[in-house]
């Protein structure tokens, strides 16, 4: 371990940015739907499933995109707008997480692992109020956020009109084979001035795009979603219409971290409009189907005022974590929240680490384990070893 950094730092930190660029705008967005606007949970819609659209979670370094612009040397430091989400709302952070830095000659790179926790969606991470710590509970963390993570991706695709009208860019998606149907998005590389020396570049995304009166606007797309009203006191069904805002306030108390980094994502994007789901199981112990109780539409830096959201903060945090990079070695190394701590460490790793080229070879017959010859002894056997292996998967879950 090399340093770490607690949370209280990070609140006093401040950057004022200078307005960024757009280096080049790949993919093709679908327009969106606007009788979403309409829907109340009186008249709920069914949320459908997309098997057949790819979407990709594609890390730094395996992005051509910005493999060329480092080459073309456009910028010192390379991240995607997951990422430097995640740092710049990293003091809200309750779950751990981590984010792989690699200094490669005067560069910096920001990844995430293979299967990173980032590549979910946290729920309920910021509330007063525990979750089950079984992980084969449809209600733990982990359970959850695969089920919003799915949610989410299925809401972005079901509110636009899928007409085959679309919005081209010059490129196309950058990570998509020919033939191949995707997800409606549009990549945008953008350049951000940190000092003299130092431009960063970020792969920002946005879902969908409005016309009205010939005048092209953005929409960032997500969804929030409710399991179980026990757990947020909320009923949505019940207060969706006439109390909406009681029903954000408490998302908001609930899910700080991730309201803020969606729109730190629409932000970085310079979308025109962050839409918000209210997507709600058909019923509480049901995870597999679901239903759209209402759509709302808001600006993002009115949004981000309201939740308290400090742009230079923001900023501030990001130039001081690339500071501190740019005074290490080249290697690689992996900056990492702290699970029990408001803290981040920061550690060295061997160059190799996270690369998962390991390939487990089957042991030899005669040294694999032998099913056990079920007499009165093995039996007891078997129950211990049931009883040390439930007591493992709850420690496991604890941890």
């Amino acid at each position: 371990m090399l340093d770490r950094i607690p949370f209280s730092t990070f609140s006093k930190l401040s950057f004022t940015k200078i307005e960024p660029e757009d280096l080049l705008i790949c993919g093709g967005l679908e327009f969106y739907d606007g009788s979403y606007d309409r829907i109340t949970p009186k008249n709920e819609r069914r949320l459908e499933r997309f098997k057949n659209r790819n979407f990709f979670k594609v890390t730094t370094t395996d992005d051509p995109v910005i493999r060329r612009l480092a080459n073309e040397d456009k910028a010192t430091v390379f991240a995607t707008d997951t990422i430097l989400s995640t740092l710049m709302c990293a003091p809200r952070s309750v779950y751990s997480w981590d984010i792989v830095v690699q200094r490669v000659g005067n560069k910096l790179f920001f990844d995430k692992r293979e299967g990173s926790q980032l590549d979910l969606l946290s729920v309920h991470e910021t509330s007063q109020e525990p979750l089950p710590d079984v992980k084969d509970d449809i209600n733990s963390a982990y359970s959850l956020s695969v089920e919003a993570a799915y949610i989410n991706q299925n809401f972005s695709q079901q509110v636009l009109i899928r007409d085959g009208k679309k919005l081209s860019y010059d490129e196309p998606n950058p990570f998509a084979t020919e033939g191949e149907e995707v997800a409606s998005v549009g990549y945008r590389y953008r350049r951000w001035k940190l000092d003299d020396d130092t431009y960063l570049v970020a792969r920002c995304e946005v879902q969908s795009v409005v016309e009205v009166n010939n005048q092209r606007s953005f929409l960032t797309l997500n969804a929030l979603n409710e399991f179980d009203p026990k757990y947020s006191g909320v009923d949505w069904r019940q207060k969706l219409e006439t109390q909406r805002g009681a029903v954000l306030a408490t998302e908001l108390k609930n899910n700080a971290n991730k309201l803020a980094k969606w729109t730190v994502q629409a932000l970085l994007a310079n979308a025109d409009m962050m839409k918000l789901g209210y997507v709600s199981r058909v019923h509480p112990r049901d995870h597999f189907n679901h239903v759209i109780l209402a759509v709302v539409g808001y600006k993002p830096k009115d949004f981000a005022a309201q939740i308290n959201l400090n742009t230079s903060n923001m900023w501030g945090i990001v130039k001081s974590i690339v500071d501190l990079c740019m005074k290490l070695n080249e290697g690689k190394y992996v900056l990492v929240k702290d699970p029990t701590k408001p803290q981040v460490r920061i550690y060295e790793v061997p160059p190799d680490a996270f690369e998962n080229d390991y390939v487990e070879e089957p042991l030899p017959e005669d040294e694999q384990v032998q099913p056990p010859t079920q007499d009165a002894e093995g039996a007891e056997a078997n129950a211990a070893a049931n009883e040390l292996e439930e007591k493992e998967v709850t420690t496991e879950a604890a941890a």
